[in-house]
């Protein structure tokens, strides 16, 4: 059975995707800027999840070219997870020219240990595809999170193809963005990929009238679908 994650933001989106029939859960903050580190309180509660929890470190939007203080901030983060009792974390750092940043890379992993790791969408900068593989597979990574370098899934599917074939096993490579109950299919038809990763999200309404004419809502903010997530399930069976 392929492996359905899905990434949430917080307390009510997590519930309603294990409800659902998520396998694993990638906890982030802020989805709408990509999904940065969660925070305590959150990681704390994903702790009795009942499915596997890997948090994102990320400790800001943007771009994946970190200084020296904000891999400080994510050498912190990584020990906030696994004090917290999560099952993993998803990395991700690049170079000015979009290749892996292995020496940050290398810290991260190690300040990880023996909990299991996710390269994040970092590794859809790459210039080279299978140069990239090989160092994450050396680095200790389980999984690598990709669209096949494009912006969804379905438009990469073909790099998802080629990645699949070039990983040989040796580590799964999990296909990210756009990933629904009507394009899932598609893409497993074309990439018979072990792991799939989607939002399954709607956009969300405002619970406060007032703090959104105050500028404290933000318009692109979403919410897990528990809908969405049991028709995506529905669709991998």
């Amino acid at each position: 059975m392929t492996l359905l994650e899905i990434c949430v933001d917080d307390a009510e989106g997590m519930a309603d995707a294990i409800a659902g029939g998520a396998d694993r859960i990638e906890l982030c903050s802020v989805l709408e800027l990509g999904g940065l580190t969660p925070t305590p309180g959150l990681m704390a509660l994903a702790r009795n999840a009942g499915v596997p929890v890997r948090s994102m470190i990320r400790p800001r939007g943007g771009d994946f070219v970190f200084s020296a203080r904000e891999v400080d901030a994510m050498l912190a983060d990584i020990d906030a997870a696994r004090a917290a009792g999560l099952a993993g974390v998803v990395l991700g750092a690049s170079r000015s020219d979009g290749t892996l940043d292995e020496e940050v890379l290398a810290r991260l992993v190690a300040q990880a240990g023996s909990m299991p790791k996710t390269l994040h969408r970092a590794f859809d900068l790459v210039p080279d595809l299978a140069e990239a593989i090989e160092q994450a597979v050396a680095l200790g990574f389980d999984t690598i999170l990709t669209a096949g370098r494009a912006r969804t899934a379905l438009d990469g599917v073909d790099d998802l193809a080629l990645v699949h074939r070039l990983a040989a096993g040796r580590i799964t490579i999990m296909a990210g963005s756009g990933v629904t109950a009507e394009t899932a299919p598609s893409i497993l038809s074309r990439a018979p990929l072990p792991a799939l990763h989607g939002a399954c999200s709607e956009l969300a309404t405002p619970d406060s009238e007032a703090a959104a004419r105050l500028g404290f809502v933000s318009p692109n903010r979403r919410r897990t679908s528990r809908q969405k997530v049991q028709a995506l399930r529905a669709a991998l069976e």
